[in-house]
């Protein structure tokens, strides 16, 4: 298997998702070695000695994809026996002559406390956390969004999410087999914010897995109360026009764009 590594000053978030997001076009698998912080020569020399052991040990040259700002550091890695993509050098050149102006690198700008959107993305996350599954009602008003629907359907996650990347606040509410009754009606309190509610919904046969897992053999997980309530939450959203999303085949990060593309909420992430 052959070994790609994605190494910065920094977080090495930038190269980790630029270099995932490229070997994602192409169907092999490979090791993946994320080291993050190599900000001294010291430091660059043991990385290139831990690339030319992979090397040895695979016979096959490791990806080094490296967002790297120091100079000297840079200079080390790109002597690596790996095959070296400098994202920093792939762009900025072709930036500055576009722009007019000279760039500036700085370590820890993208990924760091002092971020602008920081305190927003942290306040957004304490919002989600006191504002889950529906155990607090009275801070609604503050929500960017309300995310609605079964238990197990996905909505914590996305919430949590949306506040930690884009510095969304969102709440989130369960329809339980108590809210059905006869039919399912919109509870006063979420009537009050209809605007920012959106629903998801999931396959039966998955929500049936996902509470077979949590509580196996009970009437929660069961498939028959596994239809009622999604069939009761989608007529739900089809009467009182809801949008929403079913969450089967989406992972959080797709679940979550697809929502703020949906929504027009405005990312706070930059």
């Amino acid at each position: 298997m052959r070994t790609s590594f994605y190494i910065s000053d920094g977080t090495a978030i930038t190269a980790e998702v630029f270099g995932h997001a490229l070997l994602s076009l192409f169907t092999v698998e490979f090791d993946h070695i994320t080291l993050p912080f190599v900000e001294t020569e010291e430091q660059a020399h043991e990385v290139n000695r831990k690339i030319y052991e992979s090397f040895q040990e695979t016979g096959e040259r490791p990806l080094v994809f490296y967002t790297i700002v120091n100079s000297d550091v840079r200079k080390i890695i790109a002597q690596s026996v790996g095959i070296n993509y400098n994202f920093l050098d792939q762009f900025v050149a072709p930036l500055e002559k576009v722009l007019g102006v000279p760039s500036k690198p700085e370590k820890h700008r993208t990924h760091s406390i002092h971020e602008t959107t920081y305190d927003i993305r942290i306040e957004a996350v304490n919002f989600a956390l006191a504002n889950d599954d529906g155990s607090n009602l009275k801070n609604y008003h503050e929500a960017d969004i309300i995310l609605v629907g079964v238990s197990r359907s996905g909505k914590t996650p996305t919430s949590l999410y949306l506040a930690l990347q884009y510095g969304i606040k969102a709440a989130n509410y369960p329809f339980t087999e108590e809210d059905m009754g006869d039919v399912l009606k919109l509870p006063p309190m979420l009537r009050r914010f209809k605007d920012k509610l959106f629903g998801l919904t999931i396959n039966a046969e998955r929500l049936h897995q996902i509470r077979s897992e949590r509580r196996a053999n009970s009437r929660y997980a069961s498939m028959q109360q596994c239809r009622m309530e999604l069939r009761e939450v989608e007529n739900l959203y089809r009467k009182e026009k809801i949008p929403f999303l079913n969450s089967t085949k989406f992972s959080i990060e797709e679940m979550s764009a697809k929502i703020l593309s949906q929504t027009g909420l405005q990312r706070r992430k930059y």
